[in-house]
């Protein structure tokens, strides 16, 4: 049997991988995951208080809404105390750890490794690498005590929709669900309650109420500021579980 090398199952051709190197290729997938999963939980437990910011990655410096998130982040840091987390990225990812930055306050990414690697951006004082864009998504869902939108492509939208989706089946608690942006956000709210829940039914009248459209900052500020501390995340010693899967 030839030598094959111990690496990522993008590396097998799979029409000529034997079952063996399958499993072999499975298990080693999974003991990666599991072991991105438990050191991003890890990771964020050291910041209990949070805001993460969302929004897309080709916002310029120059952007009204990069100039809003950075803005609305030193606030958020400077009046609140709270950490501020991003996806590590550039656009608005970058102008809310910037504003956190600026006023002297905690700033943190959870950067996606890519082929070609996104550009970590310069005012995340602390950061994790992370393979796996479902890993980042699960960890910055449960990471803050506020999410703050601002508008985005795909990426955004899909993260939006995941978390909202949490809060509506109760996987996460209610917490602010800021969306910024009134001329953005409000044709998405008009589609989510004409035809989303008018026309079709498809969600409850009340679900356009786990999220805020607004641009006033000093609402947002009160929304967080009263808003309860999220449960701490279990450790893998409350949980039982051990610190890495053996490799």
């Amino acid at each position: 049997m030839p030598n094959r090398k111990k690496d990522d199952l993008f590396e097998f051709e799979i029409h000529t991988m034997t079952r063996k190197e399958m499993q072999e290729a499975m298990h080693r997938r999974l003991r990666k995951i599991y072991n991105e999963f438990l050191n991003a939980f890890e990771f964020i437990k050291k910041y209990p208080k949070s805001a993460t910011f969302f929004g897309s990655a080709r916002a310029s410096e120059n952007d009204f809404y990069y100039q809003k998130a950075r803005h609305l982040s030193e606030r958020i840091s400077k009046e609140l105390g709270y950490t501020i987390f991003s996806g590590g990225g550039g656009g608005i990812m970058e102008a809310g750890n910037r504003g956190a930055f600026e006023a002297g306050g905690k700033t943190v990414g959870l950067n996606i490794r890519l082929p070609h690697q996104q550009q970590r951006n310069k005012y995340t004082l602390k950061t994790i690498e992370i393979s796996y864009f479902f890993v980042r998504k699960v960890a910055l869902s449960f990471a803050a005590e506020a999410y703050i939108f601002f508008p985005g492509g795909y990426g955004t939208l899909d993260e939006f929709f995941e978390i909202v989706t949490l809060i509506q089946t109760g996987k996460i608690p209610k917490v602010p669900l800021i969306l910024f942006g009134n001329e953005y956000w409000g044709k998405l709210n008009s589609f989510l309650k004409d035809t989303v829940y008018s026309s079709y039914k498809a969600i409850d009248e009340k679900d356009l109420e786990l999220f805020t459209i607004t641009e006033d900052e000093d609402l947002i500020l009160k929304k967080i500021a009263t808003s309860p501390e999220r449960t701490p995340l279990p450790s893998s010693e409350d949980a039982n579980l051990p610190l890495a899967i053996k490799q």
